[in-house]
């Protein structure tokens, strides 16, 4: 079986993570990455790119979304030091028009969404964040694809040969060694995002919502 997948948040690190292992699986047939600045990263046969300076306006490439098996949707942005409405509006509206979009034109397709760890499926906590990606795993969980499958990965060691790569996570990368051993639970590594993704599509899953422990699991096939 051979797929061909749409990423979206390539320009980020675990966009880019995933991105990585798309090129490298000899599964994976091509990929379409969606951003709205160009990837900056390697070439591949493989890859195809579409900019889409806004997400809310994609009626014009209507016609570069069809026929793909799976959208890796990796966009997304940090919380720290914006308030409700903003970040549900990148974390959620503009995540679920973008959904939608691509379950009108693709129903038989598998929509793999990164969220977080201790993400609040109630929608009801404390924690601004949590709730709100809550509320996006949950409505994506609503719309008619084939799967969706919501992954909370927490902190992810980056792959060899990334340059989207913030400077803590360097940090972590360094850690890494010593956090996997001491909190098996919390961490995990980009490779294994990617390759968990990449096995939603080609294996499934027997639940909707990973945590790392699955991820790890899915990883392995």
């Amino acid at each position: 079986m051979e797929i061909k997948v749409i990423i979206t948040g390539a320009t980020g690190m675990v966009g880019e993570g995933v991105l990585l292992e798309c090129l490298l699986h000899p599964q994976v047939k091509e990929v379409l990455v969606i951003s709205r600045k160009p990837y900056s990263g390697q070439k591949h046969p493989k890859l195809k790119e579409c900019i889409v300076p806004d997400f809310f306006n994609i009626d014009s490439i209507e016609n570069q979304l069809t026929g793909y098996d799976a959208c890796f949707y990796c966009a997304g942005i940090s919380s720290r030091g914006m308030n409700e409405a903003d970040y549900s509006y990148i974390t959620y509206d503009t995540t679920l028009h973008f959904a939608n979009k691509l379950a009108t034109l693709n129903p038989e397709m598998v929509f793999s969404h990164i969220s977080g760890s201790h993400t609040d499926s109630s929608e009801k906590g404390s924690v601004m964040w949590a709730r709100v990606k809550g509320k996006a795993e949950n409505a994506l969980m609503k719309l008619p694809f084939k799967k969706v499958y919501n992954f909370r990965p927490g902190f992810m060691k980056p792959t060899e040969g990334q340059v989207n790569i913030k400077g803590y996570y360097k940090i972590i990368a360094s850690l890494y060694p010593l956090l996997r051993l001491l909190m098996p639970g919390l961490v995990s590594t980009l490779k294994e995002v990617g390759l968990a993704m990449i096995n939603s599509v080609l294996k499934g899953y027997s639940k909707s919502v990973l945590e790392i422990k699955d991820i790890k699991i899915l990883a392995t096939g």
